[in-house]
């Protein structure tokens, strides 16, 4: 409930304006540091920033790159596309300020996947570009509480680790200058963090987070926070569940949990302090300033005038909070709140107080004028819509743009002036003039924007390239907000070049006379369009196509054409095929892949258009013929189809009633029991198992569907907790326990170069436990770990066989690693042999 000054309000509650009011109350900022999106504790920063009204900000290291995709195909940079948007609209969720240190699609603080140790984790980034960035960015946002996410113990993601490393050691280095010099010259300040906490772990080294009926007693805990138990009346739901709402947008992650109203405990230890708190404490904001009247009082007399002015502030600042919730009362207080805080900037930059006072004092008032603006954006219901007449743009075109703003509410808005924001040397028109709007009217406003021929081409991690802007007046008090197009705007290439198949590979036991490559082209341009497609390719290879000249009507619309290529005779074992377009004499070799999810905005990833292609021997039994339960999250049967194998793709209807016995083998996908209705169906494989049949079922998580007592014929247990089952190392030798068996010598003899050059990692979420009727292949570890032998499971069962495997097939095949296309070979060829 709103409480200011003891009072208390019985109100029709209004969450998009307490969302912004709220901070008013208080000067304290906290900010919570991570490696991966959804690495943010969601719950206690909902708890913070919408329960306490504090400034709150989520630091997170990288873009999810490495992580796996539940709702699409799209990995690696196109996972990060989608993993940032969802992150950006988390954080809107629980109103926390969102930094992000990984700034391009090719930046070295990339997710490489799974790793068990800071020092591995920070050798593959680059320690001192990920340092420079967190201080930077301490500097820039100065954060009084910072508190990691995770801790540095072995049960920990070696990302998270290294997060933990480097933001302890910031406690002293971010004000300390000579860290980062040249932050000074730039004008950066340093800054001392006040508080720094970790989480507190359980005495029996649990969850950070602890759901109960009771407070858990924790080892080294100084303060417990309760988040799951009070329903916040303004939002009505306690800060569990808010958090949850904004776990929920991590779809790709297939995060979000329904939680009941119950105790929720967030357990923190403070373990560096500027003052003498260390031993107990009441609440996290103990020992800091928590407004402006707090700082007052530390004020010498001689300061009297700072002191009068802040006290001013804060009065002001309380006056808005107490018209909530009425939009034309804070509107108007708003105003006069921003008047006061103009002029006790200019009292304090003309002071002579304390340099590092003054420093902080400065940043925490702009602080407050840029919150509220946001309240003045907010009470005035100003609605300002900025709509592209065509947000797909090409260097040299041009496209009109209407900012229209509307008065929705009571109050008469002075000096209304609407402009737009673009980048630098892209010409504009001029905007309208100022005008006051009385309840009710609007004005609307057509600019004409054009692109010029050096304009940079979309980015999806920088800022809109056009946005709307509204400024205003109330109480002769200006304040103005930027407002996004209801489309993204992007410029593109006049025509993209996508090529179908992405990667190549070529079986040097039975090389095609001709290879086929399909080249989707798709027009950009506002407009009809003449392409000239082409392929660059390895000296002495040719290639014929379908169409010489592609003519194109219409903006977006897409052509095919396919090229012929024959190879030459010869073939490197690993080549380039690189797709190109001629339009009006300017050539394009860029692939535009759309990303479009409904929560999240539209994005494009921008990539060069390059089929990559590898050459290796490959037996491929001639009368073997395939069944595949696509799951969703792999591509493996498409990659073996382009080799040449036969794979019929499998539809729950089919494993149901067809004839499963015209298959040698049928292999689940990643996590195929995730799919709807396959795990009914397992008593079906396992009938075709015993009729002689031989599946070979890929890795599941402990938190699929996947049951290892029921699915398979024999029991399975994956181990948990999963971060301890894994083998990281892509490069962990492998020892082959059974060379002589059939899986390692038809068809294909497998050899030690065929473990070479894995991408990522071997292994995830390994067996733990297994039925003794199972045989074991291999073993594999990462450094200075016990080896795991539960690789590769395979049983007898009635007259077929069962194999379970967690090796990353998946990766290997789409990276076109030639091993793993020669053993997973054999592991689905198994009933040839025999």
């Amino acid at each position: 409930m709103p409480d200011v000054d003891n009072k208390t309000y019985a109100v029709e509650h209004d969450p998009e304006l307490w969302k912004v009011v709220n901070p008013l109350k208080t000067t304290t900022s906290f900010l919570n540091t991570g490696a991966h999106p959804d690495d943010e504790r969601s719950n206690l920063l909902a708890y913070l920033s919408l329960g306490n009204g504090v400034r709150t900000g989520s630091l997170i290291a990288n873009r999810g790159e490495g992580g796996q995709n539940q709702i699409g195909l799209e990995l690696g940079n196109g996972l990060g596309i989608i993993r940032s948007e969802e992150l950006i609209e988390a954080s809107a969720v629980t109103n926390v300020d969102l930094i992000i240190l990984s700034e391009d699609l090719s930046d070295p603080i990339y997710d490489f996947g799974f790793s068990k140790s800071p020092d591995e984790t920070l050798e593959e980034w680059d320690e001192e570009i990920v340092y420079e960035r967190l201080i930077r960015k301490l500097r820039e946002y100065r954060p009084e509480i910072v508190f990691p996410s995770f801790l540095n113990v072995d049960s920990q993601h070696g990302h998270h680790r290294a997060i933990n490393v480097l933001t302890l050691k910031a406690y002293e280095d971010a004000a300390n200058p000579d860290i980062f010099p040249e932050h000074l010259e730039e004008g950066l300040t340093p800054w001392q963090i006040k508080k720094m906490y970790l989480p507190a772990q359980t005495v029996s080294g649990a969850s950070w987070q602890v759901p109960n009926n009771y407070q858990q007693t924790v080892a080294g805990q100084t303060i417990s926070i309760e988040v799951g138990n009070e329903i916040d009346e303004v939002y009505g739901k306690t800060y569990a569940q808010l958090g949850e709402d904004s776990r929920y947008l991590h779809k790709s992650q297939g995060m979000g949990r329904d939680l009941p109203v119950q105790p929720i405990y967030v357990n923190l230890e403070l373990v560096k302090s500027e003052s003498d708190i260390l031993e107990q404490e009441e609440t996290i904001f103990d020992g800091l300033d928590f407004n402006f009247e707090d700082t007052a009082k530390h004020l010498n007399k001689k300061d009297n005038q700072v002191r009068g002015s802040l006290l001013k502030v804060q009065k002001a600042l309380n006056k808005v909070v107490e018209q909530y919730p009425s939009r034309a009362n804070t509107f108007e207080e708003s105003h006069k709140a921003l008047s006061e805080v103009s002029k006790t900037i200019k009292k304090v930059e003309k002071s002579k107080i304390d340099s590092t006072l003054k420093d902080d004092l400065l940043f925490k008032l702009r602080v407050k004028k840029e919150q509220l603006s946001k309240v003045s954006q907010v009470s005035s219901e100003l609605a300002v819509t900025v709509e592209v007449d065509n947000p797909t743009l090409t260097k040299g075109g041009e496209t009109t743009v209407k900012v229209t703003a509307k008065n929705n509410g009571d109050v008469s808005i002075q000096d209304v002036l609407l402009e737009l924001n673009a980048p630098e040397n892209w010409h504009v028109s001029t905007p309208g003039k100022k005008k006051n709007l009385k309840p009710g009217e609007q004005i609307s406003v057509n600019f004409t924007v054009e692109v010029p021929e050096n304009a940079s081409y979309f980015h999806p991690y920088e800022k809109s390239m056009i946005s709307g802007k509204a400024t205003y007046k109330q109480q002769k008090e200006s304040a103005s907000f930027i407002v996004e197009p209801t489309n993204t705007v992007a410029v593109l290439p006049d025509v993209s070049v996508d090529l179908n198949p992405d990667q190549i590979a070529i079986n040097q036991l039975d090389v095609p006379e001709t290879v086929e490559l399909e080249m989707v082209l798709t027009n950009y341009v506002n407009g009809s369009a003449e392409a000239i497609p082409s392929l660059e390719l390895p000296e002495g290879w040719s290639a014929s196509a379908s169409q010489e000249i592609v003519y194109f009507e219409q903006q977006g619309e897409t052509q095919n054409v396919t090229f012929t290529i024959t190879p030459g005779t010869d073939i490197p074992e690993a080549f380039e095929v690189a797709g190109m377009v001629e339009v009006d004499n300017d050539s394009f070799g860029t692939t535009v892949q759309p990303i479009s999810y409904d929560h999240i905005r539209k994005q494009y990833y921008p990539y060069e258009a390059v089929s990559k292609g590898i050459a290796f021997e490959l037996t491929i039994p001639e009368d073997l013929k395939v069944g595949y339960i696509d799951s969703g999250f792999d591509q493996i049967a498409d990659y073996l189809k382009d080799i040449g194998m036969d794979i019929t793709e499998l539809s729950n209807e089919e494993i149901a009633s067809g004839d499963l016995s015209q298959y040698d083998s049928i292999v689940l996908g990643i996590r195929a029991y995730r799919k709807e209705g396959l795990a009914s169906l397992s008593d079906k494989l396992k009938e075709y198992v015993e009729q002689g049949g031989h599946v070979v079922a890929q890795y599941h998580t402990p938190s699929d569907s996947f049951d290892g007592d029921e699915h398979p014929p024999f029991p399975i247990t994956i181990g948990t907790p999963s971060i301890r089952w894994r083998v990281t190392d892509q490069n962990a030798e492998i020892t082959v326990q059974k060379p002589e068996h059939p899986l390692f010598n038809f068809p294909n003899e497998i050899e030690e170069s065929d473990w070479n050059n894995w991408v990522q990692e071997r292994a995830l979420y390994f067996p733990s436990a297994w039925d003794d009727r199972y045989e074991t292949f291999i073993s594999m570890a990462d450094p200075g770990e016990e080896p795991f032998s539960s690789g590769i499971l395979m049983a007898e069962y009635g007259e077929g066989t069962y194999m379970y495997t967690n090796l990353v097939w998946y990766r290997q095949i789409q990276g076109q690693v030639s091993g793993g296309y020669r053993i997973f070979t054999n592991l689905i060829s198994y009933p040839l042999q025999k």
